[in-house]
């Protein structure tokens, strides 16, 4: 039995997600729960998706939000985070992503390869959306 992909989802791919339902981001975001990957996530991050899901961005409501990260850590691993070492990346506001990708043994999936250039350093892969779409469909 094949083993499935641990990831952490940057919180912009949720976003173009729930933008649009057109898109690979949408398309990741649908497979969640599915049993293709195995989705991280910490306290830190379903913050950062909260705080930044409720920006009104969005055309949906605050409740909505709600119901979408509900459906997020119902369907994900979750892990405590310590805070052992910063900054390493480009945006110091990205280290907990690379934190969490680390003891989750996970990859990044990520709109914004060039802000994790410094992951491959800790043996953290990160890959695009497309990309990592592209992997789940290949027939094995």
């Amino acid at each position: 039995m094949k083993a499935v992909p641990r990831v952490v989802f940057d919180t912009n791919v949720l976003v173009s997600a729930l933008r649009s339902r057109l898109g690979v981001s949408f398309r990741l975001l649908s497979l969640v729960g599915q049993g293709q990957f195995a989705l991280q996530v910490s306290a830190p991050l379903v913050a950062e998706y909260e705080a930044v899901l409720k920006r009104g961005q969005l055309a949906l409501s605050d409740d909505q939000v709600d119901d979408v990260i509900d459906f997020l850590c119902a369907n994900s691993e979750h892990h405590k985070i310590f805070y052992l070492w910063r900054p390493v990346l480009k945006d110091p506001d990205d280290d907990f992503l690379l934190e969490l990708a680390v003891k989750a043994q996970a990859a990044i999936v990520t709109w914004n390869l060039a802000d994790f250039k410094k992951a491959d350093a800790f043996g953290v892969p990160v890959i695009d959306p497309r990309a990592f779409l592209q992997q789940l469909e290949k027939p094995p």
